[in-house]
């Protein structure tokens, strides 16, 4: 267990219920906390996937910000909040960390993003900043709002995030083509050879296809591990692109 452990950065996270007085409010009675104690972490990657309203986004933004990221994206150096609207889930985590030093990290949150290139334009426009580096120059040299959007995801991707670091995406497919897809994958790959550890909120059965990973699917009952072929999005999509022309009959035509 300690060869295990000592390759990654967040172990696991452990749910305080003790310290909970409502079980029964939000953000406690979704889904995914149900029969939630701990959730262990892959070196590598770990996948949460599920139905929408299922939580995995709850989840994953409480442990991003419980690890000390910004609610709405960023680096743990981003401050800025335009609407304050994260869960107080973060509150009654315990995120069990391994002794290896951190040097990275990056929160993307694929529905503020807008929001986290806002910010670094802001920070390179203000005047206290002016003999600074632009921030702009660690996401690909020119503004993310100049780009398209999936342009935008993939020079985070590809110029912000330099190794050692522990990634936390929620839906990062949300902008990116299935090529572009099949591209993080291949960047990502880079990045854990360069010691870096992802946990993957997504609906992409081309993500969740990364070797070796664990996936946990969030079902009504909780949360459990599942074998990729397994997932849903994987055996819908099969069955829809094998079977495309019987799927839309029965769709369309009821």
């Amino acid at each position: 267990m300690k060869a295990f452990e000592a390759r990654h950065y967040l172990l696991s996270a452990e749910m305080q219920w003790d310290r909970v007085a409502d079980q029964a409010a939000y953000p406690f009675c979704l889904p995914v906390l149900r029969g939630f104690h701990e959730l262990r972490f892959h070196p590598k990657v770990t996948f949460l996937v599920g139905e929408n309203g299922a939580g995995k986004s709850t989840l994953i933004e409480a442990l991003a910000v419980a690890w000390g990221f910004n609610p709405e994206g960023g680096t743990r150096n981003f401050n800025f909040s335009t609407a304050p609207a994260h869960s107080d889930l973060h509150r009654y985590l315990k995120l069990v960390k391994s002794p290896r030093r951190v040097k990275d990290g990056f929160f993307l949150r694929a529905e503020s993003y807008f929001n986290v290139a806002s910010a670094i334009d802001q920070s390179d426009d203000d005047p206290a900043h002016r003999n600074l580096p632009p921030l702009k120059n660690s996401y690909g040299g020119k503004s993310l709002h100049a780009q398209s959007h999936g342009e935008s995801f993939f020079a985070l991707f590809d110029s912000r995030f330099g190794g050692d670091g522990l990634y936390i995406l929620d839906e990062p497919e949300a902008a990116l083509s299935p090529t572009r897809q099949m591209a993080l994958l291949a960047r990502m790959h880079e990045l854990i050879g360069r010691n870096s550890q992802f946990i993957i909120a997504t609906h992409s059965p081309i993500l969740m296809a990364y070797p070796d990973a664990w996936i946990y699917q969030i079902a009504s009952h909780g949360i459990e591990r599942i074998a990729y072929e397994d997932t849903e999005h994987f055996q819908v999509t099969r069955h829809f692109l094998n079977s495309h022309r019987d799927m839309l009959k029965q769709l369309l035509e009821g």
